[in-house]
């Protein structure tokens, strides 16, 4: 069986402030904006280089789904982005005034930094070490 990540949706406030925070400050890449309707968008943003999955910002569409947006794993890391020099990532999310929570340390699988996005979803921002099993 072949199987694997494409695709993974992310609740946010409001379609443009969230692309201009990934964009604009994280730096990545504006895949697709698609009215589908007078509320609804397609929106689907994704890592550099990337040959992993992308982020589908996904507009909160009630009450409900709003109280989500920011805490969507429950105060824990919730996304893992890889880079290939967290000094250059680290100096851009300082320059952006994005919240660095912890970090950066030196773990066994890499250099880590654990930063929020603009709704206050945990990040893990991991230059990998050549020790780490999931690198390629």
């Amino acid at each position: 069986m072949n199987q694997r990540f494409v695709q993974m949706s992310l609740l946010v406030r409001d379609y443009d402030e969230a692309i201009e925070f990934y964009v604009k400050k994280l730096k990545f890449l504006l895949i697709e904006d698609t009215p589908l309707s007078e509320t609804k968008r397609w929106v689907v943003v994704k890592p550099q280089g990337s040959g992993g999955a992308s982020l589908l910002l996904a507009k909160a569409a009630n009450p409900e789904q709003l109280n989500y947006v920011g805490n969507q794993a429950g105060g824990r890391v919730f996304l893992f982005l890889y880079t290939d020099n967290l000094e250059r990532d680290l100096e851009n999310l300082n320059l952006h005034n994005i919240p660095i929570v912890r970090g950066p340390v030196n773990e066994e699988y890499g250099k880590v930094v654990v930063f929020k996005d603009l709704y206050g979803n945990l990040w893990d921002l991991i230059e990998p070490s050549s020790k780490n099993p999931n690198i390629k």
